[in-house]
């Protein structure tokens, strides 16, 4: 028997070591007291995999939102299906491995149909939130490793994933402005320049009137309406400290909301008692306010009707950061529009280069090259 410490209640852990001889007992005890000093020692216990996750989700309630732990158990619900029967300690990177291999050839997504394979980026997400469990775990003393921490899909299914899988790209220049142009007279035409100024859906429902100050051209973002499951609105502040920001309002938007207000007075007046005032912007003839699903599906009839690709409103959030950024916006106001605090990750995540905004590339190595583009034309 070896003193092994206290648990975080303070009580006394005592390990029973039995081996085949006394020099084998001897040579453990004298391992657990040299870790024990050192700091390293592991206590033996027996919780799962499973049930690590469970409390490492109820620690993260402490630093994030309800909508995000939800996202969270949603992409480890593969992790707790097939590794969340293994003791903790007993995990190793072969599980991990063989599980991401395994994930990757037959996964499916949710309600996917037959064939519907998981993308690896949704792979590398789940490989995300496993890490961060594992590597809190280490922290915690449960184990002494991650053995997470170097497992990667294979290159070979990586380039598969990207040869096969056929990606949404957002709008153009040419098909944003056509969009602009087909509803213009449509009631909400000022709601949907907002996602064309790169708003988040959840920002655009959360805005109200009294945070436009429409007066000086201003909108301020303080408070997001987004939805759980795609059933329930949820009314927050927003995600991030960098999320809550004030942007100055193009000509084009900042007019529409000067007519959007005009309108909702005249529909509040002909509405009577029957309006329902709530001070949110996106609103329905009579004062409710409409949520991200209901503007969605609402901005894909008129695509439907434009006879334009139908594109989520958040891609148009990539449509418009990627003309800020090739249009030259330095990389830290380009950060503090989109609302992020890292201008790296804004230009990773959102600016994607294609072969089209390369043509000033290639006019610029025509003129090195010494040749005439008006004889081409």
């Amino acid at each position: 028997m070896v003193d092994a410490g206290r648990d975080e209640n303070g009580k006394r852990i005592q390990l029973t070591i039995t081996r085949d001889t006394k020099k084998e007992c001897l040579a453990e005890r004298a391992r657990i007291q040299t870790e024990r000093k050192a700091g390293t020692f592991i206590t033996p216990n027996k919780i799962t995999l499973g049930e690590w996750l469970d409390e490492w989700l109820e620690f993260k309630r402490r630093d994030v939102e309800e909508t995000t732990i939800r996202s969270y158990r949603l992409s480890l619900v593969h992790v707790y299906d097939k590794l969340g029967h293994i003791r903790l300690q007993e995990l190793t990177e072969d599980h991990v491995r063989d599980f991401v291999d395994e994930l990757v050839a037959s996964g499916r997504r949710a309600g996917g149909e037959r064939g519907s394979r998981l993308m690896i980026s949704t792979v590398e997400g789940i490989l995300t939130r496993l890490r961060s469990a594992l590597r809190r775990a280490v922290v915690r003393k449960l184990v002494s490793v991650n053995v997470a921490a170097e497992v990667r899909p294979s290159l070979a299914d990586k380039k598969t994933d990207k040869r096969e899988r056929s990606r949404p790209k957002p709008w153009t220049v040419a098909e944003v402005q056509t969009f602009i142009r087909g509803i213009e007279e449509d009631r909400l035409f000022a709601p949907l320049l907002l996602s064309l100024m790169g708003l988040r859906p959840a920002e655009v429902c959360g805005q109200r009137w009294q945070d436009l100050d429409l007066e000086n051209g201003l909108l301020s973002i303080t408070i997001t309406r987004t939805m759980i499951g795609n059933v329930r609105v949820l009314e927050k502040d927003t995600k991030t400290a960098s999320g809550e920001r004030s942007l100055p309002l193009p000509r084009g938007p900042w007019e529409a909301l000067l007519a959007f207000r005009q309108l909702q007075a005249a529909e509040r007046a002909a509405a009577g008692e029957a309006y329902t005032f709530t001070g949110f912007v996106v609103v329905d003839e009579i004062g409710r306010p409409l949520n991200t699903r209901q503007l969605r599906e609402y901005a894909y009839r008129l695509m439907r009707r434009l006879g334009l690709r139908q594109v989520r409103l958040y891609d148009a959030r990539h449509a418009v950061l990627k003309a800020l950024a090739l249009s030259g916006v330095p990389d830290v106001i380009l950060a503090a529009w989109a609302g992020h605090t890292n201008a790296a990750f804004t230009k990773r995540k959102y600016v994607q280069i294609e072969a089209e905004d390369m043509r000033g590339a290639a006019a610029a190595l025509d003129a090195f090259h010494g040749v005439d583009q008006k004889a081409l034309t």
